[in-house]
């Protein structure tokens, strides 16, 4: 695999950490972002490199020679400032059949070859990395279609009361060479994202939108570069990577984000609860994955078409947006299994293993996302909600808005109640962490096997206590037994916990 890196620009507002030295060989926790870029790429099969360079080429040039690389790489001085798609396009005779572009002033950890895999089922032209962020009303944004294939480029600044979803081009593609060739006697200076890309598009090129929590941020300010320095200190780019299990909060939309207004057709029904934005900023901040999970009837009884529903979650990536939070994913079940409604979508009027209660939008997302189930949560006002958090086999949190709890669809049970998705997040962040805390300190001095029974209080009291302590570790290693599924057997140590107690602990 081939990759071109970027390199060309002068770094103007990153000039007061240069010390004289071009954008590439900037300094990121001691070390140029150059070496971390090649050592990314390298590590990952990368064994041939297209460095494109412009402004003081020559100090790039030494930094190459001194350095050991296991890629082979091939310096260009392009000679002139080109703009992104002019460089490359400059030098499309030494392009392999199908490369990597990274921009020089970008910090990634992102799984290459995941990637590429997902370039090559679609049989994609050009594949762009694409990821929310917090701050999509001033950002250049992508618009996808419900295949994920691009179909729309919205540059800033957007038309006033434009609604947008959040997708921010994240600047690293996989291209196929014969696709750009086109192009190849474009005057320079020519942009890929702003200027290329689009032409393509309208060209009836095939993009694709690869999706991606990964970490990947460019430092092409002091600020954006002190945010990725603290990022790479804490482990944040690390964690953020494929190599690791995530964690994630599984939200329902209506009454749960949204304030509850039948079923929702149109964008302007969408209003969020008070204090949504904040709460699901809280969860991005402390790095879980939160994802959207909602069935929507309204697609197969044909009262909304799937381009209004893009629409609709638009409007609601927007108004988080505002909020400087976002979605890591939208997961929509479009079936409904009843019929004799007017037109009414056949297709789509069927069983499924998606519309919760089943499982399949949380257990989809997380062979998608490598999400831990144990460790992540669902928020919802319905019986259905927690039915589903139950067959996937994570925690459920029953917020009192919306149907509250009380629509009768399912037989089921919270494992914890709050008020809203702002006392929901909070339960999470930081009531349940501490209380598990204590809750595993004062099992360490009880021995594998014992039978815990909780007494006091009411059954919600009850079942929130015994849902805390299955989140100890030693209850997932199965040193422990509940009272509603104890194996009997001889080694039976019955130990009652004061539900009541552990209830203040937790409050």
């Amino acid at each position: 695999m081939q990759a071109v890196i970027l390199a060309g620009g002068k770094g103007t507002r990153l000039a007061p950490r240069l010390d004289g030295r071009p954008k590439p060989l900037v300094d990121v926790c001691g070390r140029p972002l150059l070496a971390r870029q090649l050592e990314a790429l390298e590590a990952q099969g990368i064994d041939e490199v297209l460095l494109l360079v412009n402004h003081k080429a020559e100090m790039v040039a030494a930094f190459v020679e001194q350095r050991e690389n296991v890629a082979h790489i091939d310096l260009i001085d392009d000679g002139e400032p080109r703009g992104t798609a002019g460089a490359l396009l400059a030098v499309a005779g030494k392009l392999h059949e199908r490369f990597l572009v990274v921009y020089g002033d970008t910090l990634f950890d992102i799984d290459l070859n995941h990637m590429l895999d997902h370039h090559l089922t679609a049989e994609a032209d050009v594949t762009l990395l694409l990821h929310p962020n917090d701050h999509p009303a001033d950002s250049d944004l992508v618009e996808i279609d419900g295949s994920g294939w691009i179909s729309r480029f919205h540059g800033y600044p957007h038309p006033q009361g434009a609604v947008l979803g959040n997708l921010v081009n994240g600047a690293m593609y996989v291209c196929e060479r014969n696709a750009i060739a086109a192009w190849r006697d474009m005057p320079a200076p020519v942009d890929l994202a702003k200027d290329l890309f689009p032409r393509m598009l309208t060209a009836g090129r095939r993009l694709k939108g690869y999706k991606s929590y990964e970490y990947i941020k460019d430092l092409g300010t002091p600020a954006r570069l002190d945010k990725a320095e603290r990022h790479l200190r804490r482990g944040v780019v690390d964690r953020a990577s494929r190599r690791h299990l995530q964690k994630a909060v599984f939200l329902d939309r209506d009454g749960t984000l949204n304030v509850p207004d039948g079923y929702i057709r149109h964008p302007d029904s969408i209003q969020l609860i008070k204090g949504a934005g904040a709460a699901v900023k809280r969860l991005n901040d402390a790095e879980y994955r939160v994802i959207l999970a909602t069935n929507q009837p309204v697609l197969a009884r044909g009262e909304c078409d799937g381009k209004t529903m893009q629409r609709i979650h638009a409007r609601l990536e927007s108004d988080l947006g505002s909020a400087g939070a976002y979605l890591d994913d939208i997961r929509v079940c479009p079936h409904h299994p009843d019929g004799g409604f007017a037109g009414e979508v056949k297709e789509l009027k069927c069983l499924c293993d998606c519309r919760k209660p089943a499982p399949g939008l949380l257990l989809q997302a997380a062979r998608d996302m490598r999400i831990d189930l144990r460790r992540s949560w669902m928020v919802g006002d319905s019986s259905v909600d927690l039915a589903c958090a139950r067959e996937a086999g994570v925690s459920s949190v029953l917020v009192l808005t919306g149907e509250m709890g009380r629509d009768g669809r399912c037989s089921a049970a919270p494992d914890f109640v709050a008020a809203d998705i702002g006392a929901a997040v909070s339960l999470i962040l930081d009531q349940v962490p501490a209380a598990e805390a204590a809750a595993s300190a004062w099992l360490s001095d009880l021995p594998a096997g014992v039978v815990l029974a909780f007494s006091g209080g009411s059954e919600q009291t009850r079942r929130s206590v015994r849902a805390l302590f299955r989140r100890t570790e030693k209850a997932k290693r199965g040193d422990l037994d509940f009272d509603d599924e104890a194996r009997g057997g001889d080694r039976q140590q019955v130990v009652t916990i004061d539900a009541v107690r552990w209830a203040a602990v937790l409050s």
